[in-house]
C-alpha cells in the first residue's frame, strides 16, 4: 500500500486530529489486539513559540486503550515529547489542557487528549 494510502486509513481510524500531533512509527496485532505506536512531532509548543527550546527526547511511553477495531481490543502506544527551556534549565511538554480547550478539534480527540492526562506521569 503506498505510503499516502496508508497515512489516509490511520486519519480514519485514529482520533481525528491525531496525526497532526504525532507520528505513526508502527502497528502490529498480538492476541490481546491490536498496537498502535505513535510518537510526538518535534513542533515547539505555541506556548513556548517565543523561547528558545531544546528537544530532550521523550517522556516514559504510556498505552491508552482506544476503540475496538473488528472485535479486538486497540492500544496506542504514546511517546511525548519533552523539551528543555533553555532560560531556567526546566523541562517541558506540550500542554494538552490547552490543545483541548480550542475549537479546531473534535470532541474525539479532546477526549483522547484528556485520556493522555489521565496517564501522563509528568
Amino acid at each position: 500500500m503506498p505510503q499516502d494510502n496508508f497515512q489516509q486509513l490511520a486519519k480514519f481510524l485514529l482520533p481525528e486530529g491525531l496525526l497532526d500531533f504525532f507520528n505513526l512509527e508502527e502497528v502490529h496485532k498480538t492476541d490481546e489486539g491490536f498496537h498502535i505506536h505513535l510518537v510526538e512531532k518535534n513542533i515547539i509548543p505555541k506556548e513556548y513559540s517565543n523561547q528558545k527550546l531544546l528537544s530532550k527526547g521523550f517522556l516514559p511511553e504510556i498505552k491508552i486503550q482506544d476503540f475496538p477495531l473488528r472485535g479486538k481490543a486497540v492500544f496506542l502506544h504514546i511517546k511525548r515529547r519533552r523539551w528543555l527551556l533553555e532560560t531556567t534549565g526546566d523541562t517541558v511538554s506540550r500542554d494538552w489542557k490547552l490543545i483541548s480547550s480550542g475549537t479546531r478539534i473534535t470532541q474525539e480527540f479532546a477526549d483522547f487528549l484528556k485520556g493522555l492526562l489521565r496517564h501522563s506521569s509528568y
